[in-house]
């Protein structure tokens, strides 16, 4: 606020150097002879008052005591003098602006309207007021020049031939008495001296010869009265504006017109030593100024809220002031913009106010304005639009003070002030006047780099470190690169839209061209003092720092028409020596949240849905943190990002190393201090799902840390192969060490369920025969169900299979272990079938265990089979071999023991079995001539099958080796027994021996099931068309051995060891043949 300047003792403030000082504040000499001009004002108010206005003065007194901050005594010592003080002498203003419609007296239908008026002034007697309405009716009839003296009667002049003259003439009248003083405007037609010729070439219709022959009657050059307006000053406003009728004094013609009239109550010749020595206007402004600054200091809500409404005080008395002192419309804006332009400068008001006022200068033609104004008042103007540009523009460059984002609207108020500016500089005045200034555009533009450098030096200056060491002034760095970041995202968010839709002007590129240009020097400039043994806390505030820098390097796809490169394009490079230490800094706050978590981890799942335990979060934060370093670095050097980018991979996957080595030591530390073996299996399953989540977590590292990306832009750099040989051979190493270790504690977690499976198999075979084989295997699917249902609950669904697969093979072992135990034992083997078969259902879960793929191990297919043929009855055995040989015989080498042919029919009528032996082919010889003595035995196997049917044979065919037998034999049998498995044909070809026993040549095998006939109608089958079976004659060799193995381990079973006996003396046979 700027201090008020005192005058000189004795003088009056005046216009010529002695002018009162146009600041917040006045003197006190200054402000008394202020105060009496508005105590002369209030005492001597005319006129009506407005509807809008105070009418108490007493009102008024109070509101210009408190305005001028006066006393009470002294405000009674100034109203007394003022009241002492000689009386104005008072005056109506008068314009008579035009009429309408008025009475057409000349014989054109015309008339020449002028008017007389005055005042008349005349004290009422109070005993005549009875009457009083009479006289007025009369005077009002009266005519001016018959009440006024001709010395105070004003006349406008002569409007010619016009029923609506236009005059617009100003008369000043004079009274004394306001209650008493009438206004009087008498409207007459002048006549001038015309012939009679004359007037009749003006004659137009029959009105017109009427007015001539009135005429005539007239006296020579007599005037026609139109219409007068009587009015009582009384009742008139300070500013009047209105259009009054035109009064008859007949009744002939009551509608004559109207008259529009101006009227303003002003003084002359006011008593007041400012009002003698000062101009009018320039007293008013001071007036305006004193109004203005107390409206402002009072306003509630402070000055930045004042909308530059007055209050109903101060408005009444700048009125009646300037009325009464009869200043004009534009004076009275001239002194308004020059108080509130200047105000504004001081107390910083809404600048709204100063917008309005420059629009009514706008609505002003310039010519108008220029001939209103005197060469002082043209200097006033100007210096009010430098005055208020050059402030603008200082708050301009200051606007991250003046206005700050945390004040409420402070972008209304800075929006405004923009505003003004455009306003003012696009005004004619302020052109015409301000020739020499330079362009807004240009000046803004100045202001805003000036104001940016002084607001980095500000804050480099306040963020300086009391300690300068490396830390606290790598701190500093820091703090001063997130305050220009911060300022810049409020330029780009929040500023620049202001100035680039006002004033045209890009902040944001301005503020960043500069700051970036002042950061880089003054960072480089700190940089170069750290010497390359910097601490750890130094290294980290430089990282933060990189950060800001980088931030800010961004912004510049932001900037508009940037030219050549940047100071901060290669900021990077100030950073190489930190980035071992970022990258040390980086591993060892990862590597020690990775210890602190798994020191407090207790190896329980999170949750029904999150199988792993505590640790594993914070892991997974560790990666994150460091995953987000990378991105954060984004270094811009291809060749030193892939080798920042293997020390990262390095560093994750030697983590996850010793966190397998420390979550496993973990768990075995908490099963030392608690004994129960249910704990520590469920501590296992935890840590296998540890290590299962951690194996997910370096999974997702080629994408969470964007391989793609990085090999792509170092393609022209880095080739390819080196890529995936160095990161992707450190990811694969590092999967591969999971892996095992996760199969390492599944193994041990299945160490500790293969006792209890084991326990169950044994006990299963200890049970008695006679119990019902489902009760036998109850006990260990029990315990399967218990062990694996919370082993699923707890186990990831991979480490489970695994888990799964590991005890199957382990129970497959005890099985086969259990199955070389009892052999003969038939119900012993059908136990562990349906042992095997409950387990395979068990670890098969419907699907959600092992797959069939995984279960149908070699092992398991073998056991099956084997468990199959033990628990099977000896005549299931028998069908087997048989079936067993018949599959032999379709696999057996081209005819090596020669073939026999047959044709083989069924009749369902009969129940008949019709074999039809052609004969046999390229038999082996086996007499000692070359040659042998082949015949055929047929017999139905198995025998039990067909214990009544006998065998049958051919005759003997001597020395061929390719008889022809053509023998028919018929067989009765039941169909039913035909179709089941192993049921055939058999066909023994042996050599005659006379002396000893007959020699084997072969045997061939014909499956009933295959007869035809056995499955078609009879009616459809046609005998004569039978078709010939060539079947291959084959050896017993080893085929079929493994039954007839464990037939013959039944020792008390007389079919089983008969049909071994039998079997075995075949063998015996083909042995000796080969």
């Amino acid at each position: 606020m700027e201090a008020s300047r005192e005058n000189p003792a004795g003088e009056i403030p005046g216009e010529d150097g002695n002018e009162m000082d146009l600041s917040h504040k006045f003197s006190r000499k200054e402000l008394t002879l202020l105060y009496e001009e508005v105590l002369y004002t209030i005492l001597h108010r005319m006129g009506k008052p407005e509807v809008y206005h105070v009418v108490d003065p007493d009102e008024l007194y109070t509101y210009v005591q408190k305005a001028f901050s006066m006393d009470p005594e002294e405000h009674c010592i100034l109203l007394q003098r003022v009241k002492d003080l000689e009386t104005p002498t008072f005056c109506l203003k008068t314009t008579v602006k035009q009429a309408r419609g008025i009475l057409g007296k000349d014989v054109s239908g015309f008339s020449d309207p002028y008017c007389l008026l005055g005042i008349e002034t005349k004290e009422e007697d109070t005993s005549t007021k009875s009457s009083s309405h009479q006289k007025n009716k009369k005077q009002s009839k009266a005519v001016v020049k018959n009440l006024i003296p001709e010395d105070q009667t004003h006349r406008t002049r002569v409007i010619s031939q016009t029923l609506n003259p236009v005059w617009d003439e100003t008369f000043i009248l004079e009274f004394k008495d306001l209650e008493n003083a009438r206004f009087h405007l008498d409207m007459w037609d002048s006549d001038e001296i015309e012939t009679v010729r004359h007037k009749l070439g003006d004659l137009t219709d029959l009105h017109g010869l009427k007015r001539i022959f009135k005429d005539a009657r007239k006296d020579k050059g007599q005037d026609d009265f139109l219409g007068n307006v009587v009015l009582r000053l009384q009742d008139l406003n300070c500013r009047d504006d209105r259009w009054c009728n035109l009064e008859p004094r007949t009744e002939t013609y009551p509608n004559r017109g109207h008259c529009h009239l101006q009227f303003l109550l002003i003084h002359k010749r006011r008593a007041t030593t400012i009002g003698k020595t000062q101009p009018n206007y320039v007293v008013h402004r001071h007036l305006l100024q004193q109004m203005v600054s107390y409206e402002i200091l009072q306003h509630q809500a402070g000055s930045l809220s004042w909308n530059g409404e007055l209050s109903k005080h101060a408005n009444t008395i700048l009125y009646l002031h300037a009325t009464q002192k009869d200043l004009s419309d534009f004076q009275q804006v001239m002194a308004q913009w020059l108080v509130y332009s200047k105000l504004y400068q001081i107390l910083e008001f809404n600048s709204n106010c100063l917008l309005h006022q420059i629009n009514v200068f706008l609505s002003t033609s310039f010519a108008i304005l220029q001939a209103a104004l005197r060469l002082l008042q043209k200097a006033e103007l100007a210096n009010s639009f430098r005055s208020l540009l050059t402030y603008g523009v200082s708050l301009i460059q200051r606007y991250r003070i003046v206005f700050p984002l945390s004040s409420p609207k402070s972008t209304q108020r800075f929006q405004s002030l923009l505003r003004v500016l455009v306003h003012m500089c696009k005004m004619k005045a302020f052109q015409e006047l301000c020739t020499l200034t330079s362009d807004l555009q240009q000046l803004v533009t100045e202001a805003l780099k000036a104001g940016t450098t002084e607001w980095f030096q500000m804050k480099k200056q306040h963020l300086k470190p009391m300690v300068k060491t490396m830390e606290e002034c790598g701190k500093a760095l820091v703090s001063l690169l997130m305050e220009v970041n911060a300022d810049l995202k409020q330029c780009h968010k929040t500023w620049n839209k202001y100035f680039t839709n006002t004033v045209r002007v890009d902040l944001f590129s301005i503020a960043y061209l500069e700051l970036q240009e002042l950061v880089s020097s003054y960072v480089k400039e700190k940089l170069s003092k750290m010497d390359s043994g910097m601490s750890q806390l130094t290294a980290e505030s430089l990282f933060q720092l990189y950060l800001s820098l980088q931030e800010l390097y961004r912004m510049k796809d932001l900037v508009c028409n940037s030219e050549g490169p940047l100071a901060l394009a290669n900021f990077h490079q100030w950073f190489k020596e930190a980035i071992p230490m970022w990258l040390q800094k980086t591993y060892a706050i990862a590597l020690e949240r990775t210890q602190r978590a798994i020191q407090v981890d207790q190896l329980k799942p999170l949750g029904e849905l999150n199988k792993h335990s505590t640790s594993t979060v914070d892991l997974s934060t560790c990666y994150a943190q460091m995953v987000k370093t990378w991105q954060q670095l984004d270094w811009p050097d291809l060749e030193e990002a892939f080798m920042i980018m293997v020390k990262f991979v390095e560093d994750m996957c030697k983590i996850a190393q010793i966190y397998c080595r420390l979550i496993k030591t973990r768990a075995e530390e908490l099963s030392s201090k608690q004994y129960e073996e249910g704990e520590a299996a469920n501590r296992l399953c935890v840590v296998v799902n540890n290590i299962e989540q951690l194996r997910m977590m370096i999974l997702k590292l080629p994408s969470q840390l964007d391989w793609a990306h990085l090999e792509h832009k170092t393609g022209g750099v880095i080739a390819s192969e080196q890529i995936q040989h160095t990161l992707h051979h450190q990811l694969q190493t590092a999967i591969t060490f999971l892996n095992n270790e996760i199969r390492g504690v599944v193994q041990t977690l299945a160490a500790k369920l293969d006792a209890g499976i084991t326990r169950h198999i044994q006990e299963l075979s200890a049970c008695s025969d006679s119990k019902d084989p489902e009760d036998c295997i109850t006990p260990l699917m029990r315990f399967l169900e218990c062990e694996l249902q919370y082993l699923n609950e707890n186990l990831v669904q991979e480490n489970f299979n695994s888990l799964l697969e590991l005890l199957w093979n382990h129970t497959l072992n005890m099985l086969e272990g259990a199955a070389k135990q009892q052999a003969g034992n038939v119900r012993y083997f059908q136990k562990l079938r349906v042992a095997l078969q409950s387990l395979e259902l068990c670890f098969h879960a419907e699907g959600c265990g092992l797959p069939n793929d995984t279960l149908h191990t070699a092992a398991f297919t073998a056991l099956e089979k084997k468990l199959e043929l033990c628990s099977s009855t000896s005549r299931k055995l028998i069908q087997k071999y048989f079936s067993v040989r018949i599959e032999q015989q379709t696999k057996a080498s081209p005819e090596k023991y020669g073939a026999v042919t047959i044709k083989a029919l069924y009749r369902h009528s009969e129940q008949k079995l019709r074999i039809d032996v052609l004969n046999a082919v390229n038999l082996i010889p086996l007499d000692s001539n070359g040659s042998s003595d082949p015949f055929i035995q047929l017999t139905l196997e198995p025998r039990h099958e067909f214990p009544e049917v006998m065998a049958r044979t051919t005759q003997c065919i001597k020395n061929n080796l390719h008889p022809l037998f053509d023998e028919v034999f018929e067989f009765l049998v039941p169909p039913d027994k035909c179709r089941q498995d192993g049921v055939c044909l058999l066909l023994t070809v042996f050599d005659y021996d006379t002396l000893g026993a007959n020699d084997l040549e072969g045997e061939a095998f014909f499956p009933l099931c295959k007869v035809l006939g056995l499955n078609e109608e009879e009616e459809a089958t046609n005998p004569s068309r039978v078709p010939q079976n060539r079947l291959p004659l084959t050896h017993p060799g080893t085929t079929g051995n493994e039954i007839l193995k464990l037939l013959e381990t039944r020792k008390g079973d007389k079919e089983a060891q008969a049909f071994v006996k039998l079997r075995r003396q075949r063998a015996k046979q083909s042995q000796e043949l080969e």
